[in-house]
């Protein structure tokens, strides 16, 4: 097994209670039933991050952490006070880069927004706002608890509060929506001139409300038309796309979703998240943990643990790095897979006859055309068992 390079490290935390369940969430939440266990929650996350030190104590070897991310959920149903809490528990486990990014998923509602100023004196630097639609009857439709209104003004709450950068999460192709009420969310999104949008298409995820009772969505010519102008309104207005579905004005790129799409190493801690380890002998270690709060606050964290075998690396590496639309140096790939460019020469070899990819000698980069057809190009690294 070749030596790896240990990538940079991050870490993810999940808090999974939700005010309540939106109908097209697939995300591991729990709508509330009485008061959250704060307290005693934080004490199990850090329980599970102790745990997990020692676990991997052969990969961590004094990397600093580059960015956190706290998702859920709603992780903005937490108090301040219980945020700084954690990040300064956690800071004292770990060491933090100078510059480290932490984003704080939140919902746009006056009580959170209210918040904002008490999280960037706990260590937040940006706050990712779900506000999906700037359309009162899409947010019902959504089963979203705040109003158009609410939204602005967690934005301008956003812009004054000492935040580095923050995130509007907006989503198009919802049900019954035309053409012209999904460019519409965008103009008023771009208005309030976020520093990062993210901004994608609603899909239809088994196990949620949506899939048992499906609504009217945009058919492909539709969402086609949606995407290709809301496209051009972005970049017109100083966007850059670097990702599927994120757009940033130059400099405010999510540091720490860069760090996972570039097959970057994260540890996760809380409900059902997921964990990516690499060691330098070689090993790659995919990890999660138990989803539901019940079995957690009981204290048992790991839920399953796989070790990614050498012919799975080339799709987990492209799967993350070609959803970047950046150039992918070819020595990441040795130095992060373990693999030669030779075990990949016939798919890639392929990807260029099909104008999906551009090789240099030293660079892939996926190309418009190769965008359009993503999942073709990923099975083409697929292993059948």
């Amino acid at each position: 097994m070749a030596s790896l390079l240990l990538p940079p490290l991050s870490l993810y935390v999940h808090i999974p209670w939700c005010v309540q369940k939106c109908p097209y969430c697939d995300f591991n939440s729990h709508g509330l039933k009485g008061e959250i266990p704060e307290q005693d929650y934080i004490e199990h996350l850090l329980a599970d991050l102790q745990a997990d030190i020692m676990r991997f104590k052969d990969s961590l070897q004094n990397r600093p952490l580059h960015s956190i991310f706290i998702g859920g959920g709603t992780p903005s149903l937490f108090s301040a006070e219980s945020i700084a809490q954690l990040l300064s528990a956690i800071q004292q486990l770990i060491p933090f880069q100078q510059d480290i990014e932490v984003t704080l998923e939140a919902n746009p509602g006056t009580v959170e927004a209210e918040r904002f100023h008490g999280y960037v004196n706990a260590g937040i630097t940006r706050i990712s706002m779900g506000i999906q639609s700037f359309s009162n009857e899409k947010l019902v439709a959504l089963g979203r608890i705040h109003n158009v209104a609410e939204a602005k003004s967690a934005v301008e709450i956003a812009k004054i509060s000492g935040l580095k950068s923050f995130n509007v999460d907006l989503m198009h192709g919802l049900p019954n929506q035309t053409l012209e009420q999904a460019l519409d969310d965008l103009r008023q999104a771009i208005e309030l001139s976020p520093p990062h949008l993210s901004w994608y298409q609603l899909t239809i995820e088994p196990n949620t409300m949506f899939a048992s009772r499906p609504p009217k969505l945009p058919d492909d010519d539709e969402l086609w038309d949606i995407f290709e102008q809301g496209h051009q309104l972005l970049t017109a207005a100083g966007y850059q796309q670097y990702e599927t579905s994120a757009y940033a004005k130059p400099g405010f790129q999510c540091q720490h979703n860069l760090n996972y799409w570039r097959f970057g190493d994260y540890l996760a801690i809380g409900c059902g998240a997921h964990g990516k380890m690499s060691f330098q002998n070689g090993e790659i270690i995919r990890y999660s943990k138990t989803r539901h709060p019940k079995g957690y606050l009981r204290g048992e964290y790991l839920y399953e643990e796989r070790q990614v075998a050498d012919v799975d690396r080339p799709f987990e590496f492209f799967m993350n790095r070609f959803r970047l639309l950046e150039i992918v140096p070819k020595s990441e790939f040795r130095a992060y897979t373990g693999l030669s460019e030779s075990t990949i020469a016939q798919q890639i070899n392929w990807a260029v006859e099909q104008n999906y990819i551009i090789e240099t000698e030293t660079t892939w980069q996926i190309t418009e055309h190769g965008k359009l057809f993503l999942n073709e190009l990923l099975e083409a690294f697929l292993v059948d068992e």
